[in-house]
C-alpha cells in the first residue's frame, strides 16, 4: 500500500503494536511521528525504523494522560509535515486486577490514558483532517465484545472506544474522514507476555502453561504476531479503504466467540 504524500501520528509507538503500525505505515512511504513518554527510546525507533523506510519518521515525547502533551504532539507533526491525514489512536493497557482492588485514583487514570487521550488526539488533528478527508484508527481491546476476567479497567474504557468511534463516523463522514475500530486478541507483546506472568503466579504455573492454555481457546492455536495486527491497521489507514467506516475489526485469530 502507498502512503507517499501522507502524513501520520501514531500514538504511543516505542513499542508493542503501536510500533509495528507505526513501521508498516513508514514502510508505505508515509511521514510518521511516533511518540511514547521515554525520549532516549523514541530516538532508538525512529533510527530503527527510519533507516530503511521510504518514509520520514520523527518522534515527540508525550504522556497521553496529559493535554499538554497531546496539543504538542499534534502541533510538532504539523509543523513537520504540514498537516495531518492519518490518526491511530493507541495508548498501553490499564493495570489488571477486580473491581475491589481499584479505588477513584485508579479508574481516572484509566479513563485519561484510555479514552480521554483518543477525545483530545482527535480534537487536536481534527482541524488538518478536515481538509481533504483522512483517517482514524483507534486501537481497543477484543475484550469490547467479550469482557476479559481481571481486566475490568480495560474492560470499561475500551468499550467507549467503540461508542465513540461509531458516533465520529456519522458526524465525520461528510468531511470524508474514515473512522474505524481494530481489537487486538493474544498479539504477542510485552504486556501480552505482562498478563501471562500476572496469570502464571496467581495459578502458580509456569508462564509456559498459561500460553499453552490460551493458545488452546483459539481457533489458529497460536498467538498473532504484532505485524500481522499492523498489516490490517495499514489497509484501514490507506487510499485502499474508500467505503468502510464506523466498523469494529477483530484481528484475535478467532478466539471471540460472540457474533
Amino acid at each position: 500500500m502507498d502512503f507517499s504524500g501522507k502524513t501520520a501520528i501514531v500514538a504511543a509507538s516505542s513499542q508493542g503494536l503501536g510500533k509495528a503500525i507505526a513501521e508498516a505505515l513508514a514502510q508505505g512511504g508515509a511521514n510518521v511521528m511516533i511518540s511514547g513518554r521515554h525520549e532516549e527510546k523514541l530516538r532508538k525507533v525512529k533510527e530503527e525504523i527510519g533507516k530503511d523506510a521510504p518514509g520520514d519518521v520523527s518522534y515527540c515525547a508525550a504522556d497521553l494522560t496529559k493535554g499538554e502533551d497531546i496539543e504538542r504532539l499534534v502541533k510538532r507533526t504539523v509543523e513537520k509535515y504540514g498537516t495531518v491525514d492519518i490518526l491511530v489512536n493507541n495508548s498501553g493497557g490499564p493495570k489488571a486486577g477486580s473491581f475491589e482492588e481499584f479505588g477513584d485514583e485508579d479508574w481516572q487514570h484509566a479513563f485519561e490514558l484510555n479514552l480521554l487521550s483518543y477525545i483530545r488526539l482527535i480534537r487536536a488533528a481534527l482541524p488538518y483532517l478536515k481538509r481533504r478527508g483522512g483517517k482514524i484508527i483507534n486501537i481497543a481491546s477484543s475484550s469490547v465484545k467479550e469482557p476479559i476476567p481481571g481486566l475490568i479497567l480495560s474492560n470499561t474504557f475500551r468499550t467507549g472506544i467503540i461508542g465513540l468511534a461509531k458516533t465520529l463516523s456519522f458526524e465525520l463522514a461528510p468531511y470524508g474522514i474514515l473512522v474505524n475500530t481494530v481489537c487486538p486478541g493474544r498479539i504477542l507483546t510485552d504486556r501480552i507476555r505482562q498478563l501471562d506472568r500476572i496469570h502464571a503466579e496467581k495459578a502458580g504455573v509456569s508462564e509456559d502453561e498459561v500460553r499453552k492454555q490460551q493458545e488452546s481457546g483459539i481457533p489458529l492455536k497460536r498467538y498473532g504476531t504484532p505485524e500481522e495486527f499492523a498489516k490490517v491497521v495499514a489497509f484501514l489507514a490507506s487510499d485502499e479503504n474508500t467505503y468502510m467506516t464506523g466498523s469494529t475489526l477483530f484481528v484475535d485469530g478467532g478466539a471471540v466467540k460472540s457474533i
